[in-house]
């Protein structure tokens, strides 16, 4: 079964003004607290939740699709999510990712279709950073990059050894 993508964005109330400040001001100190932005000034922290949408997600609702463009990163604020790749068998799980974590950046940096699914085991709220401001992003702040670059070092050397462990459990084949 497919899950439903239904995310939706979060307004303020009316045209509080500040409420709109809050908000700013709660997801510049949610965005400090990850990794890969700690480094950035408060100014760029500040431009990047202006320009990112707050988005929310009920449980079993998909952030994105395996295959789909990849339009968007997605910084996880709360709650917790599923990583999907699709086998024959249907879908299997292959991480669980939380508050502080990032998703949907290989497609965007790699230019390719989505690699996985992302679906909500929680309700989840997240910042939605566009392709365009995220390489923007890069491009200004190189050591960004490299952050980058060791999260999806981790990852790799993760499935690797996942890989190696099944494989071990699997009957040799003689050359």
């Amino acid at each position: 079964m497919v899950p439903p993508r239904c995310g939706r964005q979060v307004a303020p109330d009316g045209n509080s003004e500040t409420r709109i400040v809050m908000l700013l001001k709660d997801e510049v100190e949610m965005l400090r607290r990850i990794t890969l932005f700690s480094g950035l000034p408060p100014a760029k922290l500040k431009l990047l939740a202006f320009t990112s949408d707050r988005v929310m997600y009920s449980a079993g609702e998909a952030l994105f699709y395996q295959g789909d463009i990849g339009d968007a990163a997605y910084v996880i604020l709360s709650g917790k999510a599923e990583v999907l790749i699709n086998t024959a068998g249907g879908p299997f799980k292959i991480a669980e990712v939380e508050q502080n974590s990032i998703v949907g950046e290989i497609a965007i940096l790699c230019n390719t279709p989505r690699t996985a699914t992302v679906r909500t085991s929680t309700p989840l709220e997240a910042l939605r950073i566009r392709k365009d401001d995220f390489l923007k992003l890069l491009a200004d702040f190189p050591e960004m990059a490299v952050e980058i670059m060791r999260v999806l070092a981790d990852r790799l050397a993760q499935t690797t050894a996942e890989l190696s462990e099944a494989r071990g459990s699997m009957e040799p084949v003689d050359a």
